[in-house]
């Protein structure tokens, strides 16, 4: 799968959440994610300055966010689908 997503590592692993940029992934902290949790009902906007915030940790990682937004034309349905996975955790 190509894109920007989440994907379940599960308990037993140290993180339990990557997030997929493309080809490139980062690992997520239960930190994070609890507070991206908390903004799931959040605009597509609201929530995606909080997800660059909190996951694009550094000048690098919201380049790369932002470049893989920007190669589909719906940002709002790719940040939806962020936000409804957070929701199904």
């Amino acid at each position: 799968m190509r894109g920007l997503h989440f994907e379940s590592r599960g308990e037993g692993n140290y993180y339990k959440l990557i997030l997929h940029i493309g080809q490139a992934f980062v690992p997520v902290s239960d930190d994070i994610i609890e507070t991206l949790k908390q903004h799931t009902t959040d605009t597509p906007e609201g929530f995606l300055s909080i997800f660059l915030d909190q996951v694009g940790y550094s000048t690098y990682l919201k380049e790369m966010i932002q470049a893989e937004l920007n190669k589909e034309s719906d940002t709002a349905s790719q940040i939806s689908n962020l936000q409804q996975f957070l929701k199904g955790l």
